[in-house]
């Protein structure tokens, strides 16, 4: 007790008591502001999350009445103008859906739903654009897709009524997520989620010709085959890849797990090179080689293009990446990169991808990329010519001087796929590639060639 009394009194002596009671009130301060800041960035994320789930509402609503209209359009200029609307509302609306903070298979179905109306709805106006009329079976999609939009409508009514009655709160839904959601919901909106996902079942099962179909919005990657590895046994698979010789010392750098396609990543010191390391990724699934890079010293230029093209083509073919066709190039300090497309039956199918970096001193390969391969890669069921070679000719610009012609698949901006008529042809002093649809004779690109002393480059 004494010596308690003591040390009061030495405080008072020092005016420490006072210093101490001043941090302690500084401490509460700031501990009290602190908190006040929370609460208010809280309520202002909250407030964010409102706004965006309200414009959400107000989207697909928007979305609804769009579709409405598109049913009873009867000229193929308003069709297109409608359902210009449609795509544009849609998109709006998946760009708010994707600001709210919880991920759950409702609103995962929601988003769904709104990339595939957006991508029909803009196929379609397209069609309306060429001047042709909607076929019954385009107006049966049209009107399932508008049933779907209504009961989605009316079910983010009743999850807007949750959230007034303070039902819902999205600050407790970004901690717990989608387990949250389901527990804070009401019956009503839980009954109206459900109904929309049996409905949307039957809705997803219908067949387009687009991006909208279920094959092509999914994430498969169709040349990703095979079962699932181990580290050792992707270690294995690129020191055979590289050259058990060339091989000092292979070390494990990453596993990249969140990505679209996991891949073991590794450093690679190569034999006789002091200071420059190769680096490699294979995929787990599979043990496909996704990427590898290596760069060092080049010495005097000794290979032709025409040469690299065959050494490139000859490696493909030994490391399962059969009948591959070179396609543009790029030189740059000694080493020369080149995109090979996958070729079937005399048809190039440009989604297929491979890119390799040759070396042209003596013809190594410095590097690979087979992403697009692997996205894409599969044997594809080549659909009948409807439009001949010399009718595709009589859409062209007279001005073009062709100069070969071949058929060709390339990947659309809805990750679709179709058949062309590939005409190479110059106007003037510029290469052009212009690609007529093989089923519709509609012009579906056109690409500017790009021939510079490095290479020949496409825009």
């Amino acid at each position: 007790m004494n010596k308690l009394i003591d040390w009061k009194n030495r405080l008072k002596d020092r005016h420490m008591l006072s210093v101490i009671v001043v941090l302690i009130a500084i401490i509460v301060a700031l501990g009290a502001w602190i908190y006040k800041k929370q609460v208010d960035y809280r309520q202002a994320s909250e407030n964010q999350y409102n706004m965006a789930f309200f414009e959400l509402v107000d989207y697909v609503q928007n979305v609804e009445t769009y579709l409405a209209k598109s049913l009873i359009s009867s000229t193929p200029e308003h069709g297109a103008e409608t359902l210009t609307h449609v795509w544009r509302e849609a998109n709006l609306a998946q760009a708010y859906l994707s600001r709210l903070p919880i991920e759950s298979r409702e609103l995962e179905k929601t988003a769904k739903f709104l990339n595939q109306v957006s991508d029909y709805s803009y196929s379609l106006s397209r069609k309306n654009i060429y001047n042709e009329k909607l076929s019954q079976q385009d107006l049966d999609n049209l009107q399932q897709l508008h049933n779907y939009s209504i009961e989605l409508e009316n079910t983010l009514n009743q999850l807007s009524t949750d959230m007034y009655e303070g039902r819902i709160s999205w600050g407790e839904l970004t901690k717990k997520g989608s387990i949250a959601f389901a527990q804070e919901v009401s019956n009503i909106s839980k009954d109206s989620f459900t109904n929309l996902e049996e409905n949307f079942h039957e809705y997803s099962g219908l067949i387009y010709d687009g991006a909208f179909s279920e094959h092509m919005t999914s994430n498969t990657k169709k040349g990703l085959t095979g079962d699932n590895i181990d580290e050792e046994k992707a270690k294995q698979i690129a020191t055979e890849f590289i050259g058990t010789d060339k091989v000092q010392e292979i070390s494990l750098s990453s596993k990249s797990e969140n990505t679209e396609m996991v891949t073991f990543d590794f450093n690679v010191k190569v034999n006789g090179e002091q200071d420059q390391n190769l680096v490699i990724s294979i995929s787990e699934k599979g043990g496909h080689v996704v990427f590898m890079n290596y760069n060092r010293n080049i010495q005097a230029e000794s290979v032709t293009q025409e040469r690299a093209d065959e050494i490139g083509k000859q490696f493909l073919d030994t490391h399962g990446f059969p009948n591959m066709k070179e396609t543009y190039y790029l030189k740059q300090d000694g080493i020369v990169t080149i995109n090979y497309a996958y070729e079937q039956d005399g048809i190039v199918v440009y989604p297929d991808l491979v890119k390799l970096k040759v070396a042209l001193d003596n013809g190594e390969i410095m590097g690979i990329e087979t992403t697009g391969y692997l996205n894409s890669h599969e044997k594809r069921n080549i659909p009948e010519i409807k439009i001949s070679q010399e009718k595709a000719k009589q859409g062209l610009n007279p001005k073009l001087e062709i100069k070969s012609q071949n058929l060709a698949i390339i990947p659309t901006e809805w990750k679709t796929e179709v058949l062309c008529w590939e005409f190479k042809g110059k106007v003037d002093d510029t290469d052009f590639l212009v690609y007529i649809n093989s089923q519709t004779g509609k012009e579906e690109d056109i690409l500017v060639i790009v021939n510079t002393p490095n290479g020949t480059l496409t825009h």
